[in-house]
């Protein structure tokens, strides 16, 4: 009995002596664990916030998707009589996908801008020409009921607006079709009055040296923000949108001209673009005509209304760009820019072979159907025929005035974003900026 017993507490000692070790074993490999572990968060979080220090100049802070947990509201109760009882009413909210509104920015370094004197007035789809050392700035919004009738010139040499003078009283005061030859603007169709009133068919053209107007052959029908531009002696106006401001109009038209006159009497029809609307860039390079951007649609004006109030309508903006060829037969299709982009008639320039573009609009918010601007710099390489994106603006914004002196990329005007993160437009803006370029 007493060896037995003695057997069995030799035999529960080396029990227990087993559980101590697998214990003691178990928590040090836990331990050891537990080590790698925050080891690996340690450096896992270091190079993380390493990426993001870089990373966080290039892309907005914001997450671009938002997703709000489902959760069950508070009970709505409703007081009603249902036999003797309350009735009791409970909405489950389902998770939801909200998008930021700042989800169509693009990737860009910041760029060095230096505010220089803003322009005498605010404009809005006003339209520019640079002949040298001097800037002309035409025309626009003042304000949705008050149009400007008048040119405002800048000096680049002194960066000073040194003049003004008014435009043709019967010529139209925003959305105008522009090209220059170095002394003469030509200037084609637009919209005449505030508000959303209809384009005219009225052309004309000014002599910068002397300041005097005179007029050209109208175009065959009116055309607001058609794409213009002057090409191996033909002034070449395209697409637009008709009539109604909303209609895009395919048509092509060009005629001859030469130091500031029509050596014919009536438009030539062209082979037509392939997609039609307003608020492009048309731009003549290497002897080639390029067409960038655009739009299908624009706001019209309220039926019946006195005024022509604008009335919103559904656009379509889009990124497409067309290269005319040289026998004016074919449009050949190209690369298309980096995102949709419109508003962007008279934002371009030309520099050290490539087409510089800043802000527009693009795609409105696919949830609150809001406009989106643009405050990107894109470029087209001409020699490779393809995109990229330089730099950002001060802020977003569209229908900017943009000119290029002495390595500067200067702008002016416009309307611009309602703040960082808020893309939508508000504040019309004379404001002029510049920046130094190194391409």
């Amino acid at each position: 009995m007493a060896k037995n017993l003695h057997h069995h507490h030799q035999h529960q000692s080396k029990n227990n002596s087993c559980t101590k070790f697998v214990v003691i074993l178990s928590s040090a490999c836990l331990l050891g664990l537990a080590c790698i572990a925050n080891l690996l968060w340690a450096s896992s979080f270091s190079f993380s916030s390493a990426y993001l220090s870089i990373a966080s100049n290039w892309v907005p802070q914001k997450p671009r998707i938002f997703v709000v947990p489902s959760a069950e509201e508070e009970p709505n109760i409703v007081a009603g009589k249902i036999g003797n009882g309350i009735e009791k009413r409970k909405k489950e909210r389902v998770s939801e996908r909200f998008l930021s509104a700042t989800f169509a920015d693009l990737p860009a370094p910041d760029l060095p801008w230096e505010q220089m004197p803003s322009a005498p007035v605010p404009r809005l789809d006003g339209s520019a020409i640079q002949i040298k050392n001097l800037f002309y700035v035409l025309s626009g919004y003042g304000t949705l009921d008050y149009v400007h009738s008048h040119v405002d010139a800048f000096n680049f040499t002194d960066n000073t607006w040194c003049g003004r003078f008014d435009t043709p009283k019967d010529m139209a005061n925003s959305h105008l079709g522009v090209a220059s030859d170095g002394r003469y603007i030509y200037v084609v169709s637009g919209q005449y009055g505030p508000q959303c009133r209809s384009p005219t068919a009225r052309t004309f053209v000014l002599d910068t040296e002397t300041r005097k107007w005179r007029s050209l052959p109208p175009l065959p029908a009116p055309r607001y923000a058609p794409a213009t531009q002057l090409w191996r002696g033909r002034l070449h106006v395209m697409g637009g949108s008709k009539e109604n401001r909303h209609a895009p109009g395919l048509e092509h038209w060009s005629i001859a001209v030469k130091d500031g006159k029509a050596l014919e009497k009536e438009w030539r029809t062209e082979i037509p673009i392939p997609r039609g609307g307003p608020h492009r860039a048309c731009v003549v390079a290497n002897d080639r005509l390029f067409v960038i951007g655009g739009q299908e649609g624009d706001f019209m004006a309220k039926p019946g209304s006195p005024i022509f109030k604008c009335s919103r309508r559904h656009e379509v903006v889009y990124g497409d760009v067309y290269m005319l060829d040289a026998e004016m037969k074919k449009w050949e299709v190209l690369p298309p820019l980096p995102k949709p982009n419109s508003h962007i008639e008279c934002a371009w320039v030309i520099v050290n072979n490539s087409i510089i573009i800043t802000g527009g609009t693009t795609e409105k918010h696919p949830v609150t159907k809001r406009m989106i601007l643009v405050g990107e710099v894109f470029q087209f390489h001409l020699d490779s025929l393809t995109w990229s994106v330089i730099g950002k603006l001060p802020y977003r914004v569209k229908t900017t005035l943009a000119g290029f002196w002495d390595g500067y990329l200067y702008f002016t005007s416009g309307q611009r974003d309602r703040g960082p993160d808020n893309p939508q437009p508000r504040k019309v803006i004379a404001e002029m900026w510049r920046t130094k370029l190194n391409l």
